[in-house]
């Protein structure tokens, strides 16, 4: 479904020339897992990836912006197994973790910015969520810091949300008020971020200002629909219960 979603919006980009206020902007997105990788394993495989690595399209206008997954080429593996192997080898350790971030991932996020509303489809332990809500409200703080991201200059902001420490770089060269997935609120497009060193990156690999179809920028609508507190109930109570069951397996004789 992504798949076909993708293709729609990549026919929906325009050749004619566009201001810096629409266009597409391909993202690298990198998630560092904190599951723990058994000691017999690691003397095998040593060279197991730390992070689920993904490619995310940023779609946007002066209205809304709309965040998916992209396709990416199969990278030659080097650990010594198959890639089918060794996708379901992390996917094991990823179901037995107690980690929120091993067992979620962010699928689509659209953005409203007339309304400042905010949907989300999220996959949490194999079920996928759509979530309604707002878009969360950073208190940035300018550093002053400038440097270079794909030919623009970007300016350093920093905040702190949920306790988590966001370091961003935006563009006042597109003036649109958005970046990947909830993150926005600045004068310019995010084209980097960075949550809790590097726990989480999102880095701009490519830049496309063109003209984006109204009907290609739309919010999701597949999924189990919750609200943003009843999701994060279900997952609260989800981790819990692998946290008391990796404890019951611990104290077998």
């Amino acid at each position: 479904m992504v798949m076909k979603r993708l293709l729609i919006f990549m026919f929906a980009l325009s050749p004619v020339a566009a201001s810096a206020q629409s266009g597409a902007i391909l993202f690298d997105r990198s998630v560092k897992y904190e599951f723990e990788l058994p000691e017999r394993m690691r003397q095998r495989l040593d060279r197991i990836p730390t992070a689920d690595v993904s490619q995310m399209l940023l779609l946007f206008n002066e209205s809304a912006s709309l965040l998916v997954l992209a396709p990416t080429e199969e990278e030659e593996d080097q650990t010594g197994l198959a890639p089918r192997e060794r996708g379901m080898l992390i996917q094991r350790l990823r179901m037995g973790s107690t980690s929120r971030s091993d067992q979620e991932t962010l699928q689509e996020a659209y953005v409203s910015f007339d309304d400042g509303s905010i949907t989300q489809t999220r996959e949490f332990m194999g079920r996928t969520f759509l979530i309604r809500g707002t878009r969360p409200s950073y208190e940035w703080r300018l550093s002053g810091e400038m440097s270079q991201v794909l030919g623009y200059t970007v300016q350093k902001a920093m905040a702190v949300q949920d306790s988590s420490i966001i370091e961003a770089w935006f563009t006042p060269e597109i003036p649109v008020s958005a970046g990947p997935g909830p993150f926005g609120g600045l004068p310019g497009m995010i084209l980097s971020v960075s949550v809790d060193s590097g726990h989480t990156i999102y880095s701009a690999s490519e830049i496309n200002l063109t003209s984006v179809e109204e009907e290609a920028i739309r919010a999701p609508e597949e999924g189990e629909e919750v609200s943003p507190d009843e999701y994060e109930q279900i997952v609260a109570e989800k981790l819990e219960e692998l946290r008391m069951r990796r404890r019951g397996r611990r104290r077998r004789p």
